[in-house]
């Protein structure tokens, strides 16, 4: 019975698998600059640092390149808020997390203004816990909008690192029909693939109702893995557009090159020492816990959050559920000891669940105070793990400088007139290098390929068919894609959390004749 289950689950995926079948997409491709990643993390870490700043710094060229779109989003955006409007931010998983940190950063250097207003799939918990079911659905999109209070005259700038997914595309046509105001769209893969191959996205594309701006950026550094790249330029663009809309465009512009100019001539491979600490705590078995008092803790929290699906890992312990797993890493704001009242530094507001009868289990507000991101989960959490060690990573902000700290390993970095979108980006792009690699090291991928993949939803699915057909052409094999598919679909029946499905299908194919 178990078995007909599966291959009926498998060929219902076989029925909708040409609207995901997203392989020709350059963010799901290997980039060549960085074959071999996972294996120089491990022998070369500060070459592995110069070989994923070269894709970032890939991303700061498209962007400048893109600045006079930037201009003319930045006056949409002021004459709305001029009207007395709002502006709404949108998108799923990564883009979820930048729209939702990008309201944190308008909270903080606009605290008297209330216009803005930023929404995720799966609502704020989506931050801290992955709802990937979410993504698959544009009728849940469309309503998130409407609960979020979008009215006519609001703007909704949505971002899809891929121009693919189906949520976001379903909260702005839902725009379309309620504000008279164009939604913008904003998207990281060329148009001639996505008119070709993915007929959602070409409707977008070719519709007079929505503004579009292309911020294709090339493959990311890791295939698939659009966390990074994508979500840099995309949450860079639209925040310089938000935090400048009552300047001067040469405002945005001076930005911008302040920013490119000390990335460029930073040496990131400075980070590499804290990478070794931590990928040797887990090495070790020991785990991490990450603390900061700064209005910087949503972007630590999204790159920790991002770690699980990418790569398999246990998501946060939630204390309010019974369950015996223990996540690597998690965070806490150490300068309150009330989760609640962390929650509401953390995002400047008020907490945002999706209240909907159906999901309240997985993404209401009672489930979210289970996620203790005060220092009360301290003591807690190093009773869960003993007797292996939590070990403190600190994060903080200061006085011009960004410090480092984890165990004997220190690092301070000068900011000088740093705004506050300008820290949060660079913290981003430290941290999402920081976990990749030592994700590598610990042999969670495998060249430039995720082989962790978590397969929870249709386009993750769709990814983990793909990277297992590249390992197998590595080794002269070549299957065709239902038959790969129906292995995922039964393997993954007994997978545990932290398993390697990709790895599995690809051995058990390898037997294979």
């Amino acid at each position: 019975m178990e078995k007909e289950n599966t291959t009926k689950e498998a060929d219902e995926f076989l029925k909708i698998a040409t609207d995901f079948k997203l392989g020709s997409l350059p963010t799901e491709s290997p980039n060549p600059i960085t074959k071999g990643l996972a294996e120089l993390s491990q022998t070369n870490l500060p070459r592995a640092y110069e070989l994923f700043k070269k894709v970032d710094l890939r991303f700061l060229e498209v962007l400048e390149q893109r600045l006079p779109e930037l201009f003319q989003l930045k006056k949409v955006i002021q004459a709305v808020l001029e009207n007395n409007k709002r502006i709404y931010l949108c998108g799923c998983g990564a883009t979820g997390r930048l729209s939702l940190a990008l309201e944190r950063i308008w909270r903080e250097d606009f605290p008297s203004n209330d216009q803005m207003r930023s929404f995720m799939a799966g609502g704020d918990l989506a931050l801290i816990s992955s709802i990937e079911k979410f993504e698959d659905f544009p009728d849940y999109g469309a309503r998130q909008l409407r609960d979020a209070g979008f009215e006519d005259g609001d703007l909704l700038i949505s971002s899809t690192e891929g121009g693919e997914t189906p949520w976001v595309i379903g909260a702005t046509w839902e725009a379309t029909k309620i504000s008279t105001v164009k939604p913008y769209f904003l998207y990281c893969n060329p148009d001639s693939i996505l008119k070709k191959d993915v007929l959602r996205s070409r409707e977008v594309i070719e519709s007079e109702k929505i503004e579009k701006i292309n911020l294709f950026c090339g493959e990311m550094a890791l295939a698939g893995s659009t966390r990074l790249q994508a979500s840099s330029i995309l949450m860079f663009g639209i925040g310089l557009s938000l935090m400048h809309f009552d300047k001067l465009d040469s405002s945005l512009q001076q930005e911008f090159e302040r920013f490119k100019n000390y990335f460029l001539n930073l040496d990131t491979a400075q980070f590499a020492p804290l990478t070794a600490a931590e990928s040797a705590i887990y090495k070790n078995g020991d785990f991490c816990h990450y603390l900061t008092n700064s209005h910087l803790g949503i972007s630590i929290l999204t790159d920790t959050t991002e770690r699980s699906p990418t790569f398999s890992l246990h998501p946060f312990e939630n204390y309010n559920e019974s369950s015996d797993y223990k996540a690597l890493a998690y965070l806490s704001l150490s300068h309150f000891q009330n989760s609640k009242e962390a929650w509401e530094f953390l995002l400047a507001r008020k907490v945002r669940a999706v209240k909907w009868p159906e999901v309240e289990g997985i993404a209401g507000e009672k489930r979210m105070w289970g996620y203790l991101v005060g220092s009360e989960c301290l003591e807690l959490r190093e009773k869960r793990l003993y007797p292996k060690t939590n070990h403190y990573f600190k994060i903080e902000e200061a006085d011009a400088l960004l410090s480092f700290e984890l165990n004997s390993e220190k690092l301070q970095l000068s900011i000088p007139n740093f705004s506050t979108l300008s820290k949060h980006m660079l913290l981003k792009l430290l941290l999402n290098t920081h976990s990749t690699l030592l994700m590598g090291r610990i042999g969670r991928f495998q060249s430039n390929v995720m082989t962790y993949v978590r397969a929870s939803n249709n386009k993750l699915i769709d990814r983990s068919v793909r990277n297992v057909s590249y390992l197998l052409l590595d080794k002269g094999k070549k299957f065709p894609f239902e038959r790969i598919v129906y292995e995922i679909f039964k393997l993954r029946k007994n997978l545990k959390p932290d398993d390697a499905l990709v790895i599995k299908v690809f051995e058990e194919l390898l037997k294979s004749p």
